[in-house]
């Protein structure tokens, strides 16, 4: 793919799969490890980013399943560094984390209608709000691009923090979230031009996996 001269290209990258994604859990901060598919999904993935060119940086979220996810990329890129930040961590759900979407949608019925309808309305106790995600990950990615002006990134992260970042750079307005979909061992490609800001070319890329399971809430 021929890019803009000057121009810094990211790739938005969502781990691969752990078993909270197939058993339909609430994940937020729990740290699940990926899943033998996941594992495959990571090392597709991996296979597929070499063969789009160099990349000089991978920055992670330090959940197990992005880092791992990281790691295979790596290795796979010529060793390349792979820096944690906590700004792609994944969203802290609070009350929600580690359990079951069907359960929480008998017990908060007030709440699901919101997380299905408008999550970025959605408040719970002891728990991000996805404007509060949009926020941080934003402000980290910021920083990074400013840093590594003219470079190929890598960011591995998670749905909840990839659609908001999405969002922010291309400036879309609430209700934005489910307009936006990202599958597990995905990856999109934004590119970011001091003069024109940013830029989507593409958007969840799968084409590289051989088994994956869509999640539509």
């Amino acid at each position: 793919m021929s890019n803009p001269v000057g121009a810094t290209k990211i790739l938005l990258v969502r781990h691969g799969e752990c078993h909270g994604n197939i058993e339909g859990l609430f994940r937020g901060r729990s740290d699940f490890p990926l899943n033998e598919n996941g594992i495959k999904q990571a090392q597709y993935l991996a296979e597929e980013i070499a063969s789009l060119g160099p990349i000089d940086s991978i920055f992670t979220s330090p959940l197990k399943r992005a880092f791992h996810t990281a790691q295979i990329i790596s290795q796979k890129n010529g060793g390349v560094s792979i820096t944690p930040l906590q700004g792609f961590t994944n969203i802290s759900l609070g009350p929600w984390e580690g359990r079951k979407k069907s359960d929480i949608m008998q017990e908060y019925p007030e709440e699901w209608a919101l997380w299905i309808n408008s999550p970025e309305r959605l408040r719970l106790p002891n728990a991000e709000s996805i404007p509060d995600v949009q926020r941080r990950a934003f402000s980290t990615l910021e920083f990074i691009v400013q840093k590594y002006k003219g470079k190929a990134l890598v960011i591995v992260s998670h749905r909840a923090v990839i659609k908001p970042l999405i969002a922010a750079c291309l400036q879309i307005a609430d209700p934005y979230f489910w307009r936006i979909h990202v599958d597990t061992a995905s990856y999109s490609i934004i590119m970011h031009d001091e003069n024109r800001g940013y830029c989507l070319t593409l958007l969840n890329q799968t084409k590289h996996l051989k088994s994956f399971t869509s999640e539509w809430v």
